[in-house]
């Protein structure tokens, strides 16, 4: 599958492949941030993933570096049956764990919601069971970012 067809959802649904080869998007238009992301977080825990880490991009970089920036949040999501059976067929395969969704608004106000492509790690891997965790939890994510899209 290439990146340009991840998903069979029609592009007016609001969800669309990312630009490079790593990730695919909903689109959610001007919408309230942290509703956004608890829109996020439901979802993926409809489909067994739980939230590990949770980065506050914004308060970051004006703590750090004293930048303001628009509201960013990248979410660590984790679902341990298949975090476990990826790490039982490839212990360092946890260099690339958990699955990343970052909720960010543009300058804008426009919010999206992004979602690592875990197909991505395959290029580090010819494991035929870290490929078989990797699609399931694409499946799985590709869910998560059709229902963020639709609410």
């Amino acid at each position: 599958m290439t990146p340009s067809d991840q998903t069979s959802t029609p592009p007016e649904s609001g969800v669309t492949p990312a630009s490079r080869r790593y990730g695919f998007h909903a689109h959610l238009g001007k919408t309230d941030f942290a509703a956004a992301v608890e829109r996020a977080s439901t979802a993926l825990k409809a489909e067994g993933f739980g939230i590990l880490t949770e980065i506050d991009v914004q308060a970051t970089m004006k703590n750090k570096l004293g930048i303001d920036v628009p509201a960013h949040r990248i979410l660590g999501a984790c679902n341990p049956p298949l975090a476990h059976r990826a790490l039982t067929a490839e212990p360092d395969i946890g260099l690339l764990l958990p699955c990343n969704v970052a909720v960010r608004q543009d300058a804008d106000g426009q919010v999206t919601v992004g979602f690592i492509d875990p197909m991505a790690m395959l290029q580090m891997t010819d494991n035929p069971e870290v490929a078989q965790v990797a699609r399931e939890a694409r499946e799985r994510l590709q869910r998560v970012c059709a229902v963020v899209a639709a609410d």
